[in-house]
């Protein structure tokens, strides 16, 4: 018989890594917090859902347009219900964490899904397959607001959103969290924003601090802000084409160890809702 936990235990976690703005280190964020997980013993499933393929890079496929399947043909047997066999286009990577890849086509499948019935909902309808094998799922979403970053949102659990904290992203920031109230208002009411992640944070300059703590002044009240920033780094930037991550790139440097924190963070964060869930079956 199950208990009560396995249900509230058994479900993976859908995460989109999100912002509409490009270079705000949304991939390198999914690659090392996902690794992160993994090392913590979790099953993580990184998924690539932007055309451009940067992570499905960055965990080493340098040339993505050679895989089948990706995560568009996924999507197109969803589409056209046909069945999809257990672990198709699934790839395992040495650090620990499994892959759905993405190439070109995914573009393509972006347009075509306009026409589609239920067309918020089939990156969920995959998802919702393979969630029972893992305890993490994190989206890599791509710099737009169109219809995979629909998909991948109404698909999500939570959301974590990169800002580069170089300059003021307010504008974009408030344009994303539009979007996110409404796909929750309107497709996938349990949405929720699990925090804000600094990004590209210079310790050295005055301008980096005042940025940093002009979002926590201004969202911090509303919005989680994590207490991890993500500091720059040239080693971390070196990393994007050796197919490995910072842990095993530069694992004494600071990037790393900002990113084991923050896996701790989130983990500690996953643990107290499980727990409230929990608290509410009782």
């Amino acid at each position: 018989m199950q208990k009560r936990g396995d249900i509230v235990a058994k479900k993976g976690t859908v995460t989109a890594v999100v912002n509409q703005k490009g270079g705000t280190g949304k991939t390198t964020t999914c690659e090392n917090l996902g690794i992160g997980l993994a090392m913590e013993g979790k099953k993580v499933l990184l998924v690539d859902t932007d055309p451009q393929a940067s992570l499905t890079i960055s965990l080493g496929y340098p040339i993505p347009d050679r895989i089948s399947p990706t995560l568009s043909d996924l999507m197109k047997k969803i589409v056209s219900d046909q069945p999809i066999e257990s672990g198709e286009g699934i790839l395992h990577h040495p650090e620990g964490v499994d892959l759905v890849p993405a190439n070109i086509e995914l573009a393509g499948m972006e347009v075509s899904l306009v026409n589609v019935m239920s067309r918020e909902s089939v990156l969920k309808q995959y998802l919702d397959s393979v969630k029972k094998e893992y305890d993490f799922i994190l989206l890599d979403c791509m710099p737009s607001l169109g219809m995979l970053t629909v998909n991948a949102l109404a698909s999500a659990d939570n959301v974590i959103i990169p800002v580069q904290a170089q300059y003021l992203p307010a504008k974009g920031l408030e344009q994303l969290l539009q979007t996110v109230n409404k796909v929750k208002r309107q497709i996938n009411p349990k949405l929720r924003i699990e925090g804000i992640l600094l990004t590209m944070v210079d310790g050295r300059t005055n301008y980096a601090k005042d940025i940093s703590a002009l979002i926590r002044e201004n969202y911090g009240g509303k919005l989680k802000v994590y207490q991890t920033d993500i500091p720059r780094s040239v080693r971390a930037e070196e990393i994007s084409a050796e197919g490995k991550s910072i842990f095993r790139h530069d694992p004494k440097g600071k990037v790393a160890e900002a990113y084991r924190v923050l896996t701790k963070e989130v983990l500690q964060n996953a643990e107290k809702r499980r727990k409230r869930q929990l608290e509410q079956l009782r």
